[in-house]
Formats: structure tokens, C-alpha cells, sequence
């Protein structure tokens, strides 16, 4: 695709949101960089904006409705559409402690951002969606999701297999994404999982093993990939669900 896309993008000031925003910018597009914070939004905005790059601040909460709405109707009345969704906005769970020690407020909230968030902004902005004539809904999710590892976790990331909060999350994110993927194949937009890999960002403590400008690069690549309900590697290829 060698148009101008509209791209938003969620949870989008920081780590790999922002990284993912840089790279799509840099790639051509107009990107709409949603944040819940006023202030590091238009900072994060301001910032790739001085690289000469078209980036502009949407303050997007999603687990605001009143600010989804009102996002949904700044992009409709600036642009038309939206070419391209990136669900981004996420949150940890806070520590790896035993799934039976978790409160289920922290449980709730974790599906909040998480989950529903996704949920809510993908319902809103559907009605642009469906003007571009080749939309796309990216959901960031993560390895640690998947059934695969949650049914037999490699040894390299055992300590990561009864995250509670965080993996069961993802996993309700990787089903919503095949459902939307079903329910929108005839429309042509495309509903895929999306990989950055296992990237160092405030979410873990900065303990991945890639950078949050790799991982952002992954994710601008793997946005443009023409399959539909799949959970994209960001080494290449497919993830098993």
C-alpha cells in the first residue's frame, strides 16, 4: 500500500505505541497518536512531529467512553476515515505473584485497558473503518497469551506462565481478534494479532531482550501484511493461537 493511511494508535506517548507511531510516520503516514495523559501526548506528538513527521495528539482514555467518542468524531471530521486501528494501549498486571494472590479489583482493571478498551475504541471507530477502502485493526498482544504456551510454557519464559492478569488478557484479546476477524471478513478489513516481540519497556521492568524501537518496527511491518485473523511473529510467519 503506497497511500497516505490514517493511522491511530493507543496508549501511543511511550514504549512501543510511540515506537510504532515513529515508524509509520516515517513510513508516510498521518498518524493520530492517542494517550489517556494530555500533557505526555502532546509531548510525545510534538516530539516526532519536530522530526518533520506528521503526528498529531488524540487524547484517547480507553477506558474513557466520552473520550472514545469524542476521538471517533475529531477523525471524522479531520480526516473521513480511518485507514488503519492499532490497539496498544495496555497495562501489567503488577508482579508475578501466584494467581490465587491477585485481587480481582486488579483483575478488573487489567481487562479494563486491556480488553475492553480494545473492545470499546474498535466498536467506535468501525463506522471510519469501514470508509477506507482497505482497513486495518492491529491488535498488540503477546506470546504469553496463547494457549501454546499457556498449555506447555518453554523454558525461557516459564516464569512468566501464571501471570493471571496479563496472560489471560491477552488471550481474551487474541479471541476478540479472531472474532472481529470473522465477523468483518466480507467488509475487507483486515483483524489481525500483532507480535513486537519481547521488547524492554516500562510494562516488564525494561527486561526484554529487544528494543522499543524494534519492537515498533515490527508492528508498522505487520500492519501492512494482507492476511486477516492471524497472530503475526515478529520474526515473520504466524504465531500458533
Amino acid at each position: 500500500m503506497t497511500t497516505k493511511l490514517i493511522v491511530l494508535i493507543t496508549g501511543a506517548n511511550k514504549g512501543i505505541g510511540l515506537a510504532t507511531a515513529g515508524a509509520m510516520a516515517r513510513a508516510g503516514h498521518t498518524v493520530l497518536l492517542g494517550a489517556r495523559d494530555e500533557g505526555r501526548g502532546k509531548a510525545a506528538a510534538a516530539g516526532l512531529a519536530e522530526q518533520g513527521l506528521d503526528v498529531r495528539f488524540v487524547r484517547l482514555d480507553v477506558t474513557d467512553q466520552a473520550t472514545i467518542t469524542a476521538a471517533a468524531e475529531l477523525v471524522d471530521a479531520e480526516h473521513g476515515r480511518l485507514d488503519v486501528l492499532v490497539n496498544n494501549a495496555a497495562i501489567p498486571q503488577g508482579g508475578r505473584r501466584p494467581p490465587e494472590e491477585m485481587p480481582l479489583a486488579d483483575l478488573r482493571r487489567v481487562y479494563e485497558t486491556n480488553v475492553f478498551g480494545a473492545v470499546a475504541v474498535t466498536n467506535a471507530m468501525l463506522p471510519l473503518l469501514r470508509r477506507s477502502p482497505s482497513g486495518r485493526i492491529g491488535n498488540v498482544s503477546s506470546g504469553l497469551g496463547t494457549f501454546a504456551f499457556l498449555s506447555d510454557p518453554d523454558e525461557g519464559f516459564a516464569q512468566y506462565a501464571t501471570m493471571l492478569g496479563y496472560n489471560s488478557s491477552k488471550a481474551a484479546l487474541n479471541a476478540v481478534t479472531l472474532i472481529y476477524a470473522t465477523a468483518l471478513r466480507d467488509s475487507g478489513i483486515r483483524v489481525n494479532a500483532l507480535s513486537p516481540g519481547f521488547c524492554a519497556t516500562d510494562l516488564n521492568g525494561h527486561t526484554g531482550v529487544l528494543s522499543a524501537d524494534e519492537g515498533g518496527a515490527h508492528i508498522a511491518r505487520q500492519l501492512m501484511e494482507d492476511a486477516t485473523g492471524v497472530f503475526l511473529n515478529e520474526n515473520g510467519g504466524t504465531y500458533p493461537w
